[in-house]
């Protein structure tokens, strides 16, 4: 059989693509545009995929495709209804990245609650080694025992980011934007009251028709003024214009984010212009990029091209 990779650079310069060659063979791409899609899986069997659109635009014209296999655990860019049409399979990576986007999630929190980048220039500029005292109290930050953490989106992240807020003393309350119940432990509240109760506020949810624009400038001004918020999902949960807006007016005290509506950045996105890096850090989509993460995704791909061959429909989407 035939397997094309269409984003190997997507999952990293160190990625070991060897274990595929034992399916058959193997045509590797560092990325894919749309236009170059259908010369290049015209006779794929297996389309190994991240963020390029899986539909009849692209991939129409390969007549030897059963299987598609993203590395990654949304399916957004997948044309649901054509691969149903053709009978052609598709398998998602759940649950891979859980322990890393929730690390992440208090790495990006701590930079903008302690103030880490002032901190930082202060001591590299000289001005520490100037003073008189040990120590040095311009920027003030709280403790997070006993201050309430807001999740929207319980799933295995969430609920991983629940348990080490929980452990550090917060209060954990969570929203769900579809209106389902989580079995969970968790308080569940609506939306107002997430947003008027939160210290910090974090995202977990998918990109869906309920949670796209989710966080407007409504919802920001809804929060407090001390809030950090938090976005380690999908960009266009949060009308970046409004986030801007909200950190310029003090609607609240902080944000950070991994992820953004255009990536990689769009040049002319409104949180260019804001440059108080103590008060809003953007990464580039690397919650999920800790080695061990970006291995165990290429991994969970060979077991899911086995799972398709030996009929187990674990991570089987469509």
């Amino acid at each position: 059989m035939k397997i094309v990779i269409l984003e190997a650079e997507s999952l990293g310069e160190d990625m070991v693509f060897t274990p595929f060659h034992k399916f058959g063979d193997v045509v590797i791409y560092p990325s894919s545009t749309e236009e170059e899609m259908p010369e290049r899986v015209a006779d794929a069997e297996i389309i190994v995929a991240n963020k390029v659109p899986i539909c009849e635009k692209t991939v129409g014209g390969a007549k030897n495709l059963k299987l598609v296999c993203v590395t990654a655990t949304g399916i957004n860019n997948l044309d649901g209804n054509f691969l149903k049409s053709r009978g052609i399979a598709a398998y998602n990576v759940a649950g891979y990245s859980t322990d890393g986007v929730a690390q992440h999630t208090f790495a990006l929190m701590f930079y903008v609650l302690e103030n880490l980048s002032y901190y930082d220039q202060y001591v590299k500029s000289g001005k520490y080694a100037e003073g008189q005292c040990f120590s040095h109290f311009a920027r003030s930050f709280c403790e997070l025992r006993g201050k309430t953490w807001g999740i929207i989106g319980m799933g295995a992240i969430g609920r991983r980011v629940a348990e080490i807020a929980s452990v550090f003393g917060c209060h954990v309350i969570c929203f769900s934007a579809s209106g389902n119940r989580y079995d969970t432990p968790y308080e569940q509240v609506e939306f107002p009251e997430l947003l008027s109760r939160s210290d910090f506020l974090s995202v977990h949810a998918p990109l869906n028709r309920y949670t796209e624009g989710l966080m407007d400038l409504n919802a920001f001004k809804q929060m407090k003024k001390t809030a950090v918020f938090i976005n380690v999902a999908r960009g266009a949960i949060v009308n970046e214009a409004d986030l801007y807006t909200a950190l310029t007016t003090g609607e609240i005290a902080g944000a950070a984010l991994d992820v953004l509506v255009k990536e990689p950045m769009d040049p002319d996105n409104p949180l260019l212009k804001f440059q108080d890096s103590t008060r809003l850090l953007i990464t580039p989509h690397i919650a999920w990029a800790a080695k061990e993460t970006r291995f165990r995704v290429v991994d969970e791909v060979i077991k899911n091209i086995e799972r398709f061959y030996t009929g187990d429909t674990k991570n089987r989407v469509y």
